[in-house]
C-alpha cells in the first residue's frame, strides 16, 4: 500500500472507529450530563411556580447569573466561527482537523444561550412578545428593546451557524452511509442529501461553503456587539462606554477558543484520533488564546485609563468598586483566569502539553465567566445613587440553572460525537491528496 493509501485508509479507520458504540466512561459522562440537564430543568420550574422571588435579584440589581450566562454561552459560540469562517476564508489550513469540533459546539452553545432570555423573562409563556409576527391586533414589538435584539441575533447565529456545520458535514455524511447500514445508513442518508460526489457536486459545494464563510464572518462582530450594546446603550456606571463592542468580541473569541481546547484535549484520546488532531493543532489554537488573552487585558487597562483620563466621577468610583470593593475577590480571580494564566502560553513546553492546555483552557473559562459577572452585578449594585447601592447573592436556583445550562450543552455535544464526525473526513484526505506547506501531512503518514 503507498504511503498515500496509507494516509487515507488511516483518516476513515479512525473517524469509522469514533463513530462506533460508546464505551463505558462515555455513557457514565452522557448520563451525568443528563442528570445535570434536570437539575436545571426542576430549578427553572422553580421559578414558573413560584416566580421570580426564587432568584437572588433584587433592587439595584436586577440582572445577575441568568444574565451572565446568557453572555458566556454566546462568547462561547464565537470560536466555531472564527475557526471555520475565518481560518478558512485565510486559507489557515491548520484548521481541518479541529474546526468540526468547534461548528458544533458552535450550534449548541447558541442553543443553550437562546434558552437564557426566556428563563429571565419569569414567565417564558410570554416569551413570543419579543418575536414579530402578524397578529389581529396590529401590534409590533418594542424594537429599541435589547431583549428584541437578542432575540435577532440570536436566531439569525443559530440558522446560519447550523447550516454551516450540515453543509460542511454532507460530504462525510455521504462517505458514512456508503459503509453503515441500518437506522446509522438511514441518517446519513437524510444528512447527505443524495450526495453522489461527481465533479459538479464538489464545484456547487466548494462555492456553497465560500458564501457560507463569508456571510458568517461577519456575525462574529456583529452578534456580539448587539449583546454589548444591551449594556452600552445604558448610562449605567461601567456599561456606558464605546469600548464594549471589540471588547466583547475579544472576550467571546477567548473563552470559545479555550473552550475548544477543552474539548479537543480529551476528545483527541477517548476517540483515537491523535494522529489526525496532533499536537501542532492544539499549538496554534493556545496561540490564539495567548492572541486574545492579551487583546482582553489590553481592555481591562483602558476601562481603567478611560476613567480616569475624560470619563465621569462614577464611572472610575464603580471600577474601582470592581477592583475593590464587596466583589473584589472575584476581580482579582478574573484578572488572573483571563490575564496571567494565559502568559504561560510564551513558553513553547506549555503549548506542547495538552494536559496543560486542558487546565488552562478551564482556567480561562472560569475567569471569563467572572468577567460576565463582575460587568453584570457590579455595575448594578454600585449605581449612580449611593442609598440604591445594594449586594447580590445568586440562589440555588440559579446556580442550579447554571449547571442545568452545562448539563443541556455536553448532551447535545456527546449525542453529536456519535452520530457524526468529530473531524472533516474530505478536507483531511485533501490534505493528504495536496499537502501544503506547514500541513501536519507528514505527521499523519509517519503514523500511518
Amino acid at each position: 500500500m503507498s504511503t498515500v493509501s496509507a494516509q487515507l485508509a488511516l483518516i476513515e479507520e479512525r473517524v469509522h472507529a469514533a463513530q462506533g458504540k460508546g464505551g463505558r466512561l462515555y455513557w457514565v459522562l452522557l448520563a451525568c450530563a443528563i442528570g445535570a440537564t434536570g437539575i436545571g430543568a426542576y430549578s427553572w420550574s422553580r421559578i414558573i411556580r413560584f416566580g421570580m422571588g426564587e432568584t437572588g435579584l433584587n433592587r439595584p440589581v436586577a440582572w445577575g447569573v441568568l444574565i451572565t450566562d446568557f453572555v458566556f454561552w454566546v462568547g462561547i459560540a464565537h470560536s466555531g466561527t472564527l475557526i471555520s469562517a475565518i481560518l478558512f476564508l485565510f486559507r489557515a489550513r491548520f484548521r481541518t482537523a479541529v474546526y468540526r469540533v468547534a461548528e458544533a459546539m458552535t450550534v449548541f452553545a447558541v442553543a443553550t444561550a437562546g434558552l437564557f432570555p426566556i428563563i429571565h423573562l419569569g414567565r417564558p409563556w410570554f416569551g413570543y412578545w419579543i418575536l414579530p409576527y402578524p397578529n389581529e391586533r396590529s401590534l409590533w414589538i418594542n424594537f429599541r428593546s435589547p431583549l428584541v435584539w437578542d432575540a435577532f441575533a440570536i436566531s439569525t447565529y443559530l440558522v446560519v451557524s447550523s447550516l454551516f456545520l450540515l453543509s460542511g458535514l454532507v460530504p462525510d455524511a455521504a462517505a458514512l452511509r456508503d459503509a453503515t447500514s441500518g437506522w446509522r445508513r438511514r441518517l446519513y442518508a437524510m444528512v447527505s442529501l443524495g450526495w453522489r460526489g461527481t465533479d459538479e457536486e464538489w464545484r456547487h459545494h466548494s462555492r456553497a461553503y465560500l458564501f457560507f464563510a463569508a456571510f458568517a464572518t461577519p456575525l462574529v462582530i456583529s452578534v456580539h456587539s448587539v449583546v454589548s450594546w444591551d449594556f452600552a446603550v445604558s448610562v449605567v456606571p461601567g456599561w456606558h462606554s464605546t469600548l464594549f463592542p471589540p471588547y466583547f468580541v475579544a472576550g467571546a473569541i477567548l473563552s470559545g477558543v479555550a473552550m475548544v481546547l477543552t474539548l479537543l484535549v480529551p476528545l483527541r484520546r477517548a476517540l483515537g484520533i491523535e494522529e489526525l488532531v496532533t499536537r501542532r493543532h492544539l499549538d496554534l489554537l493556545s496561540r490564539l488564546v495567548l492572541l486574545t488573552s492579551l487583546i482582553v487585558t489590553f481592555s481591562y487597562g483602558m476601562e481603567f485609563v478611560l476613567a480616569l483620563w475624560r470619563g465621569p466621577r462614577v464611572e472610575l468610583e464603580t471600577l474601582l468598586f470592581r477592583a475593590f470593593g464587596s466583589y473584589a475577590p472575584l476581580f482579582w480571580t478574573m484578572v488572573f483566569c483571563n490575564c496571567a494564566a494565559p502568559l504561560l502560553l510564551f513558553f513553547p513546553r506549555i503549548r506542547n502539553t495538552p494536559i496543560a492546555l486542558f487546565f488552562l483552557g478551564i482556567v480561562v473559562n472560569v475567569g471569563m465567566w467572572l468577567e460576565r459577572f463582575n460587568i453584570v452585578v457590579t455595575s448594578l449594585s454600585h449605581n449612580r445613587i449611593p442609598f440604591d447601592w445594594g449586594t447580590y447573592r445568586p440562589s440555588l436556583v440559579e446556580l442550579g440553572i447554571t449547571l442545568g445550562s452545562f448539563g443541556w450543552f455536553f448532551t447535545w455535544f456527546l449525542v453529536f460525537l456519535k452520530l457524526l464526525p468529530a473531524v472533516s473526513i474530505a478536507e483531511l484526505k485533501e490534505e493528504v491528496g495536496h499537502p501544503h506547506e506547514g500541513v501536519d501531512a507528514t505527521e499523519v503518514a509517519h503514523a500511518a
